[in-house]
């Protein structure tokens, strides 16, 4: 019956109507009990809640200053976001793994780039899930600049784990917005993955780029002088819950040892290193050290 109700929702006007809700002073009475039902850490918050003034400004809220520490090391990568690891591996015959017995392909996650899907075959993939009660900014994994996006219309599917499980290439098919910045590790893809109820994803290299638009057609675009951005800097947001997906290009970095379906990522936290340039020396014992930190 949920599948059922999942599939025959009007999921981009029912999102359009709760985000311009959850916008309004409308909707200041229901933070505290939202924050109770989903248990949000709020002592965490930047701000007491009673100071939040509708649910979407307590959803967007920053974090106290203190509350995350970004791992140290310019060859280490760090989680961008706090949510819960989905999936993870290598991408084959451009494909990745969506949940147990369930893929979807990565030119269509990439909206039908060829030239990006050749480039990122055979790399490495983590999916990470943000739940209602996690913190919902994104930040910059490792240091770069931003050098091009493509928005991708679709379906508003929610991205929970009913969801992955049950509708397949569901993150092929949600609305996205894909970020690309150009790293030591190569070209990075940052996947914002759009879910039911999310009013709209932001990011902070364009304030007009928004998702769930009516409408909406498959725009790709090179962000002039696109800003250098510092390992943690912010680098953009969601209104509600959903999924950061992060391609690396083949060889570029290694996985943490330690990630693992299922498991917690805080933002900030270490979950992988980059990997030695071809042609490089050795590295500096400093480099050795960031390469033994993730063991």
């Amino acid at each position: 019956m949920k599948l059922v109700m999942i599939k025959i929702l009007p999921k981009k006007t029912f999102s359009r109507i709760i985000g311009r809700f959850a916008q309004s002073r409308a909707s200041r009475p229901l933070i505290r009990p939202y924050a109770k039902f989903f248990k949000v850490d709020v002592s965490q918050a930047e701000k007491p809640i009673h100071q939040y003034m509708s649910l979407s400004e307590f959803f967007t809220r920053r974090l106290k200053e203190g509350a995350r520490t970004v791992a140290e090391g310019s060859r280490v990568l760090i989680s961008p976001v706090d949510g819960r690891i989905s999936e993870f591996g290598t991408i084959t015959n451009k494909t990745l793994l969506q949940a147990k017995g369930v893929s979807y392909s990565l030119l269509e996650l990439l909206g039908g780039d060829e030239e990006r899907a050749r480039r990122y075959d055979g790399g490495v993939f983590l999916t990470i899930y943000l739940s209602p009660k996690d913190y919902h900014r994104i930040h910059m994994p490792l240091a770069g600049t931003v050098t091009h996006y493509t928005y991708v219309p679709g379906t508003l599917f929610p991205v929970n784990p009913l969801g992955v499980r049950c509708v397949a290439g569901l993150f092929a098919k949600n609305e996205r917005l894909i970020t690309y910045i150009d790293t030591q590790a190569g070209e990075i893809a940052v996947v914002k993955v759009g879910a039911t109820i999310v009013g709209s994803v932001r990011v902070v290299y364009d304030e007009t780029l928004t998702t769930n638009v009516k409408q909406g057609m498959t725009v790709k675009g090179t962000v002039e002088k696109g800003p250098f951005l510092a390992k943690g800097d912010e680098l953009g947001l969601f209104q509600f819950g959903s999924t950061v997906i992060l391609l690396f290009e083949p060889d570029a970095i290694e996985l943490n040892p330690r990630i693992k379906t299922g498991e917690f990522l805080h933002f900030g936290e270490a979950i992988g290193v980059v990997k030695k340039a071809s042609g490089e020396a050795d590295g500096t014992e400093e480099e050795a050290n960031q390469r033994n930190s993730i063991t």
